[in-house]
């Protein structure tokens, strides 16, 4: 499943920072487009079991910001988006008479699992910004929900490639949140409190737990 990143016709009203109202009652809203970059790592690794590649994370999306002062600098962000997060490892999903096996092989060329999320990000927000001034230091801090809408795995080998969409991860995630930076660019990071898998899927004995953390940049465009 290719989607595009253009799920922004969300039922969110849209002002960005705006006129002359907001400038008269010193309370004006920071609304954002968000586009991340990650570099996703595995947690809770099985025995054997190792990264590779580049694993990789892309989102995007909008959230709407909720004053909570006067003068803005501290708010609640409610936002709603679209990600794709990759995953390298020697871990090899097998497909056969509809019942998925994994295994872990060190010389395959290479074995990834995407996932398709629906994202919904909640923020507490607090930056030193002023209905003027549109560069400034943010701290944004929260838990991010998501549904998983499709999952594919894949690998290739000196002699075949294969690949299936997989039906065995915990379609429903959450983690926690931290953005911190200055004005465009923005460091960001991800940690899970949901297994990647719905604990169905075992390999040598072992069930899966993999927890996704990652870590990457976040930007923040008016």
């Amino acid at each position: 499943m290719r989607f595009v990143l253009l799920f922004f016709l969300l039922p969110f009203t849209f002002f960005g920072q705006n006129g002359n109202d907001s400038l008269s009652s010193q309370k004006y809203f920071e609304d954002q487009f968000y586009l991340g970059l990650s570099y996703n790592f595995l947690l809770n690794h099985p025995e054997g079991s190792n990264q590779r590649n580049l694993s990789y994370g892309l989102h995007a999306g909008v959230i709407k910001d909720i004053p909570l002062n006067r003068s803005g600098t501290k708010a609640i962000g409610i936002g709603a988006g679209l990600a794709l997060n990759s995953y390298y490892s020697n871990l090899v999903a097998n497909l056969s008479n509809n019942e998925i096996t994994y295994s872990i092989d060190d010389n395959i060329t290479r074995s990834k699992l995407e996932t398709h999320l629906f994202e919904f990000p909640l923020e507490f927000r607090w930056r030193n910004s002023t209905p003027e001034e549109y560069k400034f230091w943010r701290i944004y801090t929260g838990i991010k929900a998501a549904y998983i809408v499709g999952a594919r795995s894949k690998f290739v080998s000196d002699t075949t490639s294969d690949g299936f969409y997989n039906t065995d991860l915990s379609r429903f995630q959450y983690g926690l949140t931290l953005s911190f930076g200055y004005n465009t660019f923005n460091l960001n990071a991800y940690y899970a409190l949901t297994d990647l898998f719905n604990g169905s899927a075992t390999v040598n004995g072992e069930v899966l737990q993999y927890r996704p953390l990652r870590i990457g940049l976040i930007f923040y465009i008016l």
